[in-house]
């Protein structure tokens, strides 16, 4: 990962690069964005930086002994931590997940949590950093530095730390060892220990100008100018976004049929429906039933945008604006703010491990109430 890869974000390159020459390096980063932005290519090319032995002024050299081991993800004083699931119990640390989590960086550099957990195949099981990663930290830390500059503790999603490693984490910041930086990146900062977030020094990875996208698009896609501006004006800045509008993202279809059948459901009050849904939802991960509720949201939030007939104010693919063109009309200012509410503690429900039959068919009664509402 060198900062050339990373699309746009010149701003953010420049003030890093200038600290790491200056040596003005603080020992806690906090990276963060709303996902898709470039914080984690950011942190990783900034770690390769301050240890690269010939580095220019604006990135890293690319063969030096240390750039070589960047290459591979495998410097000895470059050290991942990220969520994994226990589901066999041979992995419980993140490291005996390092091959699958290797494979991933090299294959793309902009990814996020489901990208993610389809190389571990999750489960049932909800990502998180185990308590007994803290051991592992801690371990690695008491070891002297190999070869470079700067030992790098990168933490991707601290948000999802168990308590027991987010406090030994926030005792190697509060007193870190010599030249060790621990750099993190996170999608949800608030929900980080707020004593860890006013220790570190926070950089907030804005969403990608569009400029930026629409170049990057045309250059690493191969799309035309016109279809290019289209995607970058859907991503919202996120190429993650971009790519999966390019793809025709087959969960988001998958997601768009089950929204359909959840507000007919409702609206016919179809309680067989709704049960028969429940059910087969329920019968999904947490995660993947996380991210239907959260489109879901989007949808009923894009919908009533939809009614306003302002095109630069709508970012939904060629087929959710088919079905918005007739279910649009039901999301209004007297119900709109409700169903949001009741999607949202929905998410939040299933978040907390609460019996996913009852979170969803209770959704779908209330939604009976407030679509005809």
């Amino acid at each position: 990962m060198y900062f050339r890869d990373i699309i746009g974000q010149e701003g953010i390159k420049l003030q890093l690069t200038d600290s790491a020459r200056k040596g003005v390096v603080p020992h806690a980063r906090l990276f963060y964005e709303q996902g898709g932005a470039g914080a984690f290519p950011l942190a990783l090319a900034y770690a390769r930086y301050l240890n690269c032995r010939y580095r220019s002024d604006k990135d890293s050299c690319g063969h030096c002994p240390s750039c070589l081991k960047y290459n591979e993800l495998a410097h000895p004083d470059l050290h991942f931590i990220f969520p994994i699931t226990k589901k066999e119990k041979k992995k419980e640390v993140c490291d005996d997940y390092l091959p699958e989590w290797r494979t991933l960086l090299k294959k793309q550099i902009y990814f996020n949590l489901d990208h993610w957990l389809e190389y571990i195949d999750p489960g049932n099981s909800q990502a998180q950093i185990y308590s007994k990663e803290s051991n592992e930290i801690m371990q690695k830390l008491s070891l002297r530095i190999y070869e470079a500059d700067y030992r790098i503790l990168l933490v991707w999603l601290p948000e999802r730390l168990h308590a027991t490693c987010a406090n030994k984490l926030l005792k190697i910041i509060e007193e870190p060892p010599e030249n060790t930086l621990v750099l993190m990146v996170s999608e949800e900062p608030d929900t980080i220990l707020g004593t860890i977030q006013s220790r570190t020094q926070r950089m907030n990875i804005r969403a990608i100008e569009s400029d930026d996208m629409i170049n990057a698009l045309v250059k690493n896609e191969k799309l035309e100018l016109e279809a290019a501006r289209q995607v970058a004006h859907l991503s919202e800045g996120s190429y993650i976004k971009a790519m999966e509008v390019i793809s025709i993202n087959e969960e988001n279809l998958i997601f768009l049929e089950q929204f359909k059948e959840m507000m007919r459901n409702s609206w016919a009050r179809n309680v067989k429906g709704m049960k028969t849904m429940s059910d087969r939802i329920a019968s999904v991960g947490r995660e993947r039933q996380k991210n239907f509720l959260a489109y879901c949201q989007r949808m009923v939030r894009e919908n009533f945008m939809h009614r306003f007939q302002s095109p630069e104010l709508s970012y939904m693919s060629k087929d959710e604006a088919n079905f918005a063109l007739k279910f649009a009309s039901f999301i209004h200012e007297r119900n709109v703010f409700e169903l949001m509410e009741e999607l949202a503690k929905a998410e939040q429900h299933i978040a907390q491990n609460v019996n996913a039959k009852i979170v969803f068919f209770d959704l779908f009664l209330r939604l009976t109430v407030l679509i005809k509402q």
